[in-house]
């Protein structure tokens, strides 16, 4: 791409009025999630025809996805945030360099988590919760994703690129063709030629793989200002520990997702297929929401980084806040009505009654923490965009892991099945409480610009 293009980009992120931008960013990634979160509920929704157990399992390999992903985010995000403050900084050479060496580090990452769970499929599946009434039904669905690991790890990082360049719209073109494949692939392989929950994995593992390739075709096409380039991979020890440390608060987070899922299942368990079935059905529902609110805080991680890396520190103020706020409206208003519908979202993916009695309460009590949940996602994405590590990574580690795992534990203990189904609301207020003292903190310390600059 020709340095005028990169400068055309370079005036896109750094002029426009950042509300605008942020929408603009924010739509494709939100459209991208939900599609994804479709077809994730499609699953849910298909397999829950087979019965109890099948729908338990796609909580269980929920805990593999999450491995996956932990990898693929802490590449494409860590490798993202550099190149967006690199070419922020108008330097896309580095970018490239860095772009390559995340993409091919990931791929052999994938290839690795293939081999791995292959070999060690059934205790993998034990660790994760699996019953033994779950465990075939988890066994064929894990082989699926496991088969499409490497694809599924690079996609992250593609993506991720994508959206740090600013153009998101390149990377919701891949995701949501993808997407739409799997739900028609879960229909055809399981309504009609009555495959089983096998059908919902080939139909994931497929999708997934095609959307590698259309999300790769974009950088072979020129499309992007960094390039993906074997001979541009680097194993310097800095441009690899930039891409780890800054990738570290994903992986983290994304890690204890698959940690805390073991965990739940592991204590619903306690309580049969049912407890499992059922908070495998609201953790889809309450993330489906969640990615509305997570979609637009990730259209201004690019506003984030790229306006940090060119100094402009007023924009990335006014983004901030921009994005909380709207993030704060869009999920309160979602939070309320999910809470008046709670049992009938349940009961369209399991029929069974104690699925819905279990589901209903921990609906309500989990839509009620989401007012919780935009300052919490938009200063862990501010850090890690601009590559405040330590912070963003602390940070990471508390939703799913030092807030919720000792919470999970403690409360089942005490109070039951009660307690795992307040668990994860407990978690999120303490997340909240913690997270404010840094964001007042930061800006608080925000480094000052020229009065004259505009910040619109």
């Amino acid at each position: 791409m020709k340095q005028t293009d990169g400068q055309k980009q370079y005036d896109y992120l750094t002029k426009t009025p950042v509300s605008k931008l942020v929408i603009r960013l924010g739509i494709p990634t939100t459209v991208s999630m939900l599609v994804t979160n479709i077809y994730n509920m499609a699953d849910t929704y298909f397999v829950g025809k087979i019965g109890t157990s099948a729908s338990g399992a796609v909580g269980i390999v929920f805990g593999l996805m999450a491995i996956i992903q932990a990898v693929g985010f802490m590449f494409g995000h860590g490798g993202g945030s550099v190149i967006s403050r690199k070419l922020g900084a108008k330097d896309s050479e580095t970018a490239t360099c860095i772009a390559s060496t995340s993409f091919y580090l990931c791929v052999m990452c994938g290839i690795l988590i293939e081999i791995f769970g292959f070999v060690f499929l059934t205790p993998l599946m034990k660790l994760l919760g699996s019953t033994d009434t779950i465990l075939p039904f988890a066994k064929q669905y894990a082989s699926c994703i496991l088969a499409a690991a490497p694809f599924m790890c690079a996609s992250f990082v593609l993506n991720n690129i994508l959206r740090y360049e600013g153009k998101a719209s390149f990377a919701m073109i891949g995701l949501v063709t993808g997407g739409v494949i799997n739900i028609f692939g879960d229909w055809l392989l399981m309504a009609k030629f009555q495959m089983g929950i096998l059908g919902a994995g080939i139909a994931t593992a497929v999708s997934q793989t095609i959307s590698f390739a259309i999300l790769l075709s974009m950088f072979l096409s020129g499309k992007t200002i960094s390039k993906i380039k074997l001979k541009k991979v680097s194993l310097k020890p800095s441009n690899v520990s930039s891409i780890l440390f800054t990738g570290l608060p994903s992986l983290v987070r994304q890690g204890l997702t698959s940690i805390s899922t073991m965990v739940l299942n592991s204590c619903a368990g306690f309580y049969g297929d049912p407890a499992i079935a059922a908070m495998t059905i609201v953790n889809k529902i309450c993330f489906f929401v969640f990615a509305i609110g997570l979609g637009i805080g990730q259209g201004f991680q690019p506003v984030a980084s790229f306006n940090y890396g060119a100094k402009k520190y007023k924009r990335v103020k006014n983004a901030f806040f921009f994005t909380f706020i709207l993030g704060e409206l869009i999920l309160g208003v979602l939070s309320v009505v999910g809470m008046f519908i709670s049992e009938h979202l349940v009961g369209i993916f399991r029929d069974d009654p104690q699925v819905i009695e279990i589901g209903t309460f921990a609906l309500r009590v989990q839509f009620a923490a989401l007012f919780f949940q935009p300052i919490c996602v938009c200063t862990n994405m501010l850090f890690q965009s601009i590559g405040k590590n330590a912070s963003a990574t602390f940070l990471a580690t508390l939703r799913s892991g030092l807030a919720f795992i000792p919470t999970i534990i403690i409360l089942t203990k005490l109070y039951g099945l009660w307690g795992v189904e307040v668990s994860q609301t407990v978690g999120d207020i303490v997340t909240f409480i913690v997270s404010v003292p840094f964001t007042v903190y930061f800006f608080k310390h925000l480094p000052k610009e020229d009065a004259s600059e505009p910040a619109k």
